[in-house]
């Protein structure tokens, strides 16, 4: 019995990449799917795509790995040797990173060949040809990597000259419009797919404000990235940031998140709690507590406020900030 060719899928749990591994496997490739996330992923809908991907895994009968880029992940953002795209997102230093981690496991695990969801030209950043052709010179994948919805506009790669796949039943999509794929999805019966154009925080103008704070104030770390998803947000010096959670869930988040240096300022019934980090002085103490007293209920002129750090705890009674300057918030 002739062995089967196996392969590594890159599965995202979104539309692309879940219509390319319904193509390959159609070709009677066995595959192995990989789903990398990172801190930064997000999804537009409330069953998220690594759910959705193993749920996609299941009902087609193939493997799924799940591996999580942290760390090395906030290198990449800190001085990306590809830069950035519009905001703060590194995609193609990300990509060259997950396929690196891929080939790695394809060489040990004797896979032969690696499959993506890309498209060309979708994404201005990572998509181009001249992107796709970086990625595949930085990570030594040169003709390993296979984009079955694209295939027929790119150059043929080693899997398809062995004829372990074949060519005229690779697509030929192109472009940002997403027609072809939501056809292609009912035809293959894929329903209930999240994130139909991909998801990163990092993509998102406001949060990647907060991460370039983060970056400047050389503080990141997979807790603060956390903290800094969440509350109201203020820069109130280039060395400081206070967040203030907008309800008890978020309240809770900040108080599991926080960092031993970390401030913590509060209402004296804790229905209002923020985080401050950085240095801190008299008058910095006082106007970080102006600010979370004018998030109190039952609005009068003076707040009793209660300020905790690792030195112990002082009560203040301020009167709340009027009007914030909208430079400081991010």
């Amino acid at each position: 019995m002739e062995k089967k060719i196996k392969a590594i899928v890159l599965l995202s749990g979104g539309l692309d990449s879940s219509l390319a591994t319904k193509i390959i496997i159609n070709q009677n490739i066995e595959l192995m799917a990989l789903n990398f996330f990172t801190p930064f992923c997000r999804c537009n809908r409330k069953k998220g795509c690594n759910s959705v991907a193993k749920y996609f895994t299941e009902k087609i009968g193939i493997p799924i790995r799940r591996i999580f880029i942290g760390e090395e992940y906030f290198k990449i953002i800190k001085n990306p040797k590809y830069g950035y795209g519009k905001n703060l997102n590194p995609c193609i230093d990300c990509r060259i990173l997950m396929l690196k981690k891929a080939k790695e496991i394809m060489k040990n695990e004797n896979f032969s060949f690696i499959v993506t969801g890309e498209v060309l030209d979708q994404r201005p950043k990572s998509q181009t040809l001249k992107a796709l052709k970086i990625i595949e010179k930085e990570t030594g994948l040169e003709g390993l990597i296979v984009r079955p919805l694209s295939a027929n506009l790119l150059p043929e790669t080693i899997p398809e000259k062995m004829g372990w796949i074949d060519r005229n039943k690779l697509l030929a999509i192109k472009g940002k419009s997403r027609k072809m794929q939501i056809f292609l999805a009912d035809f293959y019966g894929i329903k209930d797919y999240p994130c139909p154009a991909g998801g990163c925080l990092l993509t998102d103008p406001s949060f990647s404000k907060r991460m370039k704070n983060l970056i400047e104030l050389g503080n990141v770390s997979l807790k603060n990235v956390e903290l800094i998803k969440i509350g109201r947000y203020f820069k109130l010096t280039p060395t400081t940031i206070l967040i203030i959670g907008r309800n008890e869930s978020e309240n809770k988040k900040i108080l599991a998140l926080k960092e031993i240096d970390d401030i913590i300022i509060r209402s004296e019934d804790s229905k209002v709690v923020a985080v401050f980090k950085g240095c801190i002085n008299k008058n910095i103490k006082i106007f970080s507590s102006s600010i979370v007293a004018r998030y109190i209920k039952n609005f009068d002129d003076y707040k009793k406020i209660l300020i905790e750090s690792k030195y112990g705890q002082e009560i203040l009674n301020v009167k709340p900030i009027e009007e914030i300057p909208d430079k400081m918030y991010v």
